[in-house]
């Protein structure tokens, strides 16, 4: 099994940074900071040697756009615009124009029962469809749902789901990856790359500590899960063997992707939220953005397909 150690990239620190994603049309980098409401774009440096042997890289921010609500995830179009999971909807943001232009595409219909919700991680599957989750603010069990949007509509997929995160899908797009975070598992369900079905759901890894939170697939099938609560990102083979140990010095780690002009480098967000006064004085990267070159390579991004 592999060992590995993440380094801290350049921007300031965050309050719940998550779902890193790489344009590689741009070759830029897009993350979100989920309750502060904001979408980030910044530019990946070339690596270079730190002090300690590693190499480094530099994330040069580039735009930031603001949003009067949370921001649960960001997603490519294939028209150029991006897909904003903001609140309860789906938002068709033109990065040329003001966000208050924004179109909404669709809206998830939350219950009538007080409990407020928000949108949490997202993904755009192999045939260019998004897969959205949700959760309850105050994560309570069940309130959540898993969605699909594609040019039918919204789909609810799951419901009774806790704290909708990680999605990602095998090479040849017939797994997908799932974790429910409290479950303490990430689950893998046949999927029909054709019409967007789940099926089979079953159990494909159970962590020792931590919870699962946000998670990537590289271009040999395995599944990078970062772990909330355990300051590391673990890759797992298709078979579910533990393959790699990423160490991260924030506790709270939220998400993982593959960039860079050879998408070879994995990005680390973390956040500060939830942490005490103690345990941010131990931990004064923690928020910030981390990378680390594991000897992998991601997938390339599926924009959704609105055109």
């Amino acid at each position: 099994m592999l060992h590995l150690r993440a380094v801290p990239c350049s921007p300031l620190p965050g309050r719940l940074t998550e779902g890193p994603l790489w344009d590689d049309r741009r070759q830029e980098l897009l993350w979100v900071d989920i309750p502060e409401g904001l979408v980030h774009r910044a530019a990946l440096t070339d690596g270079r040697d730190g002090s300690d042997g590693s190499e480094e890289h530099d994330l040069a921010l580039l735009a930031t756009l603001r949003f009067d609500r949370p921001v649960g995830a960001v997603a490519l179009c294939a028209s150029g615009a991006l897909l904003v999971a903001a609140g309860a909807s789906f938002l068709r943001v033109e990065e040329d124009r003001p966000v208050a232009e924004a179109v909404e595409l669709a809206a998830a219909e939350f219950p009538d029962d007080g409990l407020p919700r928000r949108m949490n991680d997202a993904a755009v599957d192999p045939a260019g469809r998004l897969l959205a989750g949700t959760m309850a603010f105050d994560e309570s069990p069940g309130a959540g749902a898993l969605y699909r949007l594609d040019g039918d509509g919204l789909v609810t997929l799951l419901d009774s789901v806790s704290i909708s995160n990680g999605l990602g899908w095998s090479p040849d797009g017939s797994r997908l990856y799932y974790a429910d975070s409290p479950t303490g598992r990430v689950d893998v369900f046949a999927y029909d790359p054709e019409t967007g079905a789940l099926s089979d759901r079953r159990p494909f890894a159970v962590l020792d500590r931590g919870v699962p939170d946000g998670l990537t697939v590289d271009s040999e099938g395995r599944v990078w899960v970062a772990v909330w609560g355990g300051g590391e990102v673990l890759a797992f083979t298709p078979e579910g063997t533990l393959h790699a140990r990423v160490e991260v010095p924030a506790s709270h780690v939220t998400s993982c992707a593959f960039a860079g002009p050879a998408r070879d480098v994995l990005v680390i967000t973390t956040a500060t939220a939830g942490l005490d006064e103690e345990r941010l004085r131990a931990e004064p990267d923690a928020g910030r953005l981390f990378v680390c070159r594991p000897g992998a390579t991601g997938l390339p991004t599926t924009p959704y397909a609105d055109r």
